[in-house]
């Protein structure tokens, strides 16, 4: 059977599946039992599934996704990140389109707590839309920079979608973490300077208001109450992986354990808040482990039957150069972002990207950032990116999708500046990972 016909064989069930509304690990599970039984030798290729579904979740490198989740989890539900919240507005003062700025700065502060861009859009569409609505902001300037913000949950570790990458990829997981965080505050600072500038430009969509002054002391003190102890979490999970100190997987318990020590010595740690944090994180996480274990045997099953291969010798075969090939699976990513959630995405395409790239002897590294850029900028395109939906749940009453589609646009072309900037200035992924792992 020719390459692409098997390949065929395995993807079209799939899709049919999820259309159906299978949940995904459980659509991955259908395929790989069938295809393992059809394609890899009956009873023998089952029980060879098994025992890869069972080394696939048995993996050390799996634990940083539950202990992120719990670091997410706790937070939220602790309270602190309202806080932080809090803090950022103090500091933005009288300034011209502040609480859009503020979207963005809460956005890389739960960036650094949640590696959850869906709980990201949540929290801040929650506490944020009701006022923007109230001060007579418009929605581009309301919807918009929670939408593009919350993004860099994906792009700034702890970044749970970079732990899969990284499994499914067989990628080091801590090199992700060390060279996305360049491209996270690059694109912050692109969502920065569009909010600083459309505002300057076209002052009505942010009305200025007056707010209650505070003092240089007020600030300063607000500062060392809720943000100093961020730094120290922050440390707890990045810098002691780029001290060379810990493991990704260490780290992640680090910084676990210092967002729950952070909540019980702020008093908000109570039996509730732990049981609540516990149950989400375990629900969450097995949810993703079950997916994880799917695409790992879906690879598996697409490297036996030579779907695999044959893909890679058909790309390579291509009179086009490798730069450009890359670059169209990039764009693939972000078109699928617009109709599928970011995993399934990554467990669909990662089994068949990741060898077309090493057969281009490029930077995995370099590839992870930009695709990860492109899941997030599929998150957040029409018609069907799963933030949108997200945003409408929690969006003023009365917004239209229409309204959040218009909204998203001006983060969709920043996050694909973003892309173009990462693809023609690798070193801004390269350079901080050379840096720690020379």
């Amino acid at each position: 059977m020719e390459w692409y016909v098997t390949l065929a064989v395995i993807l079209l069930p799939l899709f049919v599946l999820m259309m159906m509304g299978l949940p995904v690990a459980f659509s991955f599970l259908a395929v790989n039992l069938v295809g393992a039984y059809l394609l890899m030798g009956g009873f023998a290729g089952l029980e060879q599934l098994v025992l890869n579904t069972v080394g696939s979740i048995t993996s050390f490198t799996l634990i940083p996704i539950a202990l992120f989740m719990i670091m997410g989890e706790a937070m939220f539900r602790s309270g602190i990140a309202i806080e932080l919240m809090d803090t950022l507005d103090k500091w933005f003062g009288k300034l011209r389109g502040r609480l859009a700025l503020m979207a963005v700065g809460g956005g890389v502060l739960f960036s650094t707590l949640t590696g959850n861009s869906m709980g990201s859009i949540a929290l801040l569409g929650s506490s944020l839309t009701p006022e923007m609505e109230k001060r007579g902001y418009a929605k581009s300037m309301s919807l918009g920079p929670i939408l593009g913000s919350s993004g860099l949950a994906i792009m700034i570790p702890p970044s749970s979608l970079a732990v899969v990458l990284g499994v499914i990829g067989d990628i080091s997981i801590g090199r992700i973490l060390i060279g996305i965080i360049v491209p996270g505050l690059v694109m912050a600072l692109l969502y920065i300077a569009y909010i600083l500038g459309r505002c300057h430009l076209q002052p009505h969509l942010a009305p200025s208001f007056d707010v209650p002054p505070v003092t240089l002391g007020e600030k300063m003190r607000a500062t060392v109450v809720n943000i100093l102890p961020l730094s120290v979490i922050v440390f707890s999970v990045v810098g002691v992986i780029f001290l060379g100190i810990a493991t990704p997987s260490e780290a992640a318990a680090t910084g676990a354990f210092a967002t729950l020590a952070l909540a019980a010595l702020r008093g908000r740690l109570t039996g509730k808040v732990f049981g609540d944090t516990m149950f989400s994180s375990a629900n969450i996480s097995v949810m993703v482990l079950l997916i994880v274990s799917g695409a790992v045997t879906f690879s598996q099953l697409l490297a036996y039957t030579g779907a695999t291969y044959g893909m890679v010798d058909a790309v390579l075969s291509l009179d086009i150069s490798n730069e450009a090939i890359v670059f169209m699976m990039i764009m693939l990513v972000v078109f699928m972002g617009m109709f599928m959630g970011p995993l399934p995405i990554m467990l669909i395409t990662l089994p068949i990207f990741i060898p077309v790239v090493q057969q281009f002897n490029m930077d995995l590294i370099w590839f992870a950032a930009l695709f990860l850029v492109a899941i997030e900028t599929g998150a957040t395109s029409p018609p069907f990116g799963a933030a949108l939906f997200v945003m409408k749940a929690v969006a003023p009453k009365g917004t239209t999708m229409g309204e959040i589609y218009r909204a998203a646009v001006p983060f969709i072309i920043l996050d694909l500046a973003a892309i173009l900037l990462i693809f023609f200035i690798p070193e801004l992924v390269t350079f901080p990972v050379d840096l720690m792992f020379r």
